[in-house]
């Protein structure tokens, strides 16, 4: 929870940014736009009270965005209270509307009008807008002097004079109004996914990194398991030879210590480590085990995660091996390319044996579903007489090494 907060905090920081410097533009939108036109047509000056009037429907706007966002839109995005939320925006929307459409004054004047023509108040015009000339009548139906006709009806021309109640000009605002909260709704939505993936992302990756401890700590014991009952079997049939085997042991238990405990290790050393336990093992048996062991010579410098070979080899000793009749292990790794290719096969004594592998095969699949997902292949064959496992993972850049499985 200590880095999941932090995470909230700046995604609501981000968020808030971006409201900030979108309603920053709205606001200098009206001055630029004044500005512009005065530079243009000197018979538009530049108006603050023009400016004034946008901003006061802006300043409308810009309060039921802060209802909307601090207090009606959680309840949708955190709470996911949706009856509730429709019925408080509705709400919102008609209160809006019932607001701007009774309140004239708030309506910001038309092109090329001037403010106060806008205002209701204003005392109308005269009808007698001019004299005719020559005290004539002038008829504005009909073209020349002289000739009469109706007087001219209706608001003078430039006034701008809406419905009583809802107008063009109204469903406008309202429209832009519904645009404005659904912005705000995709905005506010759009951070909280992004923040619920990071903290997925988060949780995923400590998830990771428990399951990979803990299937260390079960090959950690299994290995030393085995290692030690061979010891104990080389005791008796050669002590000083178990003295040797102990020292082997000591350097086996140094790397799954130290380097067991990395995410990843270089090639070289995990090959080395594999030599080191085919050597150990190939103490307590006679020429009747035929061992083969390949290796590269040339490695590159890559990494592979540690530990993850050896569950493949102890299998092999443990079930392809037998002092009564000939039996075979054969150890294999090729560079391919970006990736390492691992045989192991082995003879099999018992052919009613359905416990090979065990625990360590299974951990073995659960750690390279956690590390490969699907970039890898394990093709095993289990025949009559052969048991073959075929490896292919690709090889890892040494900067994970440092990195902490």
């Amino acid at each position: 929870m200590k880095k999941l907060l932090p995470l909230t905090r700046s995604n609501n920081l981000k968020e808030n940014l971006v409201y900030l410097v979108l309603w920053g533009l709205l606001l200098l939108i009206p001055v630029f736009s004044s500005y512009v036109r005065s530079l243009h047509d000197a018979n538009a000056p530049f108006s603050w009270t023009e400016i004034m009037v946008v901003w006061r429907t802006l300043g409308a706007f810009f309060v039921v965005f802060l209802i909307h966002n601090f207090l009606l839109a959680p309840l949708l995005v955190n709470k996911h209270r949706k009856p509730l939320y429709f019925a408080l925006v509705l709400a919102l929307v008609a209160l809006f509307a019932l607001y701007h459409c009774s309140s004239d004054h708030h309506r910001p004047p038309m092109p090329g009008q001037r403010p106060e023509m806008n205002d209701p108040h204003r005392p109308p015009m005269p009808t007698d807008m001019a004299a005719p000339p020559q005290g004539k009548p002038f008829d504005m139906g009909k073209k020349g002097p002289g000739v009469e006709g109706p007087m001219m009806k209706g608001p003078a021309p430039g006034i701008h004079r809406p419905p009583l109640f809802f107008g063009e000009h109204d469903l406008v605002l309202l429209v832009v109004l519904v645009l404005m909260l659904g912005m705000n709704l995709g905005v506010k939505l759009y951070f909280k996914s992004a923040g619920d993936a990071k903290k997925m992302d988060e949780l995923a990756s400590k998830n990771l990194e428990q399951q990979l401890e803990y299937l260390k700590y079960q090959i950690n014991p299994h290995f030393f398991m085995n290692t030690l009952n061979n010891i104990h079997a080389l005791v008796d049939i050669n002590p000083e030879k178990a003295k040797e085997t102990i020292l082997e042991l000591s350097k086996l238990m140094r790397y799954v210590l130290y380097e067991g405990a990395k995410a990843t290790v270089p090639l070289q050393r995990e090959m080395d480590f594999l030599n080191n336990y085919i050597t150990l093992m190939k103490i307590r048996y006679t020429d009747h085990v035929k061992i083969s062991v390949h290796m590269p010579t040339a490695v590159p410098d890559k990494c592979v995660p540690p530990l993850l070979f050896i569950t493949f080899v102890e299998n092999a000793f443990k079930h392809g091996v037998s002092y009564r009749q000939e039996s075979f292990i054969d150890v294999q790794m090729i560079i391919e390319g970006e990736r390492v290719k691992f045989v192991c096969r082995n003879s099999k004594i018992d052919a009613s044996d359905d416990t090979h592998g065990g625990v360590g095969l299974a951990n073995v699949r659960q750690r390279l579903q956690l590390i490969y997902e699907d970039d890898y292949t394990l093709d095993i064959t289990d025949e009559a007489k052969v048991y073959d496992v075929r490896l292919s993972i690709p090889l890892l850049p040494l900067a994970e090494q440092s990195q902490q499985a």
